[in-house]
């Protein structure tokens, strides 16, 4: 997916050309969804995306990525006899067996592991409920403000276990931000070492849009219960548009997924609308070549908000004696807005004349100067 940047026509005001092709007819068949973008978050369909549901195993994406920030990857973990019960999908991990933390977070997404999830909980947390409570501080730290988790797994066991499809694509767009988290996520096959056999276990990940039915899926985690019934959060990418997923009860989510994403890459482009470096355009003689930017700022768009885009640069009015007074770093700011909506504020730095620094032999000069009366050069 190509990035289009937007050219400057009238300060303040820009416009671009751009015919994507149109989006795939279809239709959603999960109760809630939504799509988002994974840089700047914004959210490009949703449906009842806010609305508290059950969300089954999807729910380890938060156990995955609090175990990979826990720094403990390379430790041993022992399987405890509690772990080794968990009820559902499981790695059949054996109690008192010792694995490595990292393979339990691969059995844990791309098998969907309770059992995994358990022995995940109390190495990492020091107990099932210390864990959960990490959880809900990672998902009030995130901005999961309709989230409550009760257990690492997303087994039906707890009325107060809850998400919504906004939320969970809030926690998939934190955790692809980490590196580790998306090698694991993007993992089609796994080998770990089986201790109680001769021969390695093999686990093969249950994302079929990933192994099989959708070439540009980077990652994901699948879900089932009989209550939440099939959940999915799945993330693909063309070029540098990268796309979050997220369907909760859905009954064709592979289908769902795929008319998402193709709907998404078809009506959205990537535009650059601010650039790295000096802003040009400013008649101001101060502030000319030497303000700028020390970022740039990209936004998916669709061909009919290219020119409801429109950048306004707000900077303090210049001092009197620009000798005299100081100017400070900052000096204003990029306002971009959509259709009238600020959808982004950046700082305006300037550029401050260097500081011409003295020799030590100057240095040494001025202070005989100052102690004989004599000057250094004469």
């Amino acid at each position: 997916m190509k990035r289009i940047s937007i050219v400057l026509l009238l300060l303040g005001t820009w416009l671009f050309h751009y015919d994507p092709q149109p989006a795939a007819a279809g239709s959603v068949s999960a109760r809630n969804a939504i799509l988002i973008e994974q840089d700047t978050g914004r959210v490009l369909y949703e449906k009842k995306a806010h609305d508290t549901e059950r969300i089954a195993s999807i729910t380890k994406i938060m156990t995955a990525i609090l175990a990979i920030e826990s720094g403990k990857l390379n430790e041993q973990v022992k399987v405890s006899s509690n772990a080794a019960g968990t009820e559902g999908s499981s790695l059949y991990l054996k109690a008192g067996e010792k694995i490595l933390l990292e393979d339990l977070v691969y059995g844990l997404m791309l098998r969907s592991g309770n059992d995994a999830a358990v022995a995940i909980s109390e190495h990492v947390g020091g107990s099932l409920d210390g864990f959960v409570f990490l959880m809900n501080q990672k998902a009030e730290e995130i901005g999961m403000k309709n989230t409550h988790f009760a257990n690492p797994h997303g087994l039906d066991d707890h009325e107060n276990h809850y998400s919504t499809a906004y939320d969970m694509a809030l926690l998939t767009r934190y955790a692809m931000n980490n590196e580790t988290y998306r090698e694991i996520s993007g993992t089609k096959i796994h080998r770990a070492p089986n201790p109680n056999e001769s021969w390695d276990r093999v686990w093969k990940n249950k994302n079929r849009l990933l192994t099989e039915l959708y070439k540009y899926t980077t990652g994901g985690k699948t879900g089932y219960t009989k209550r939440a019934k099939r959940t999915l959060v799945t993330t693909a990418a063309k070029g540098d548009f990268e796309l979050i997923a997220v369907t909760l009860n859905g009954p064709s989510d592979w289908n769902d997924h795929i008319y998402l994403y193709e709907s998404g890459f078809a009506q959205y482009d990537v535009a650059q609308i601010l650039a790295e470096g000096k802003i040009k355009g400013l008649k101001d003689s101060l502030y000319k070549g030497r303000v700028y930017l020390r970022n740039s700022f990209e936004y998916p768009l669709t061909a009919k908000e290219e020119s409801l885009v429109r950048v306004e640069y707000k900077l303090l009015k210049p001092p009197e004696d620009p000798e005299k007074e100081r100017i400070p770093e900052i000096v204003g700011k990029a306002v971009v807005y959509l259709d009238g909506q600020e959808i982004k504020s950046m700082p305006i730095y300037y550029k401050q004349d260097p500081v011409e620094k003295k020799s030590y032999l100057q240095f040494f000069k001025n202070i005989f100067t100052a102690v004989t009366g004599i000057r250094a050069d004469d």
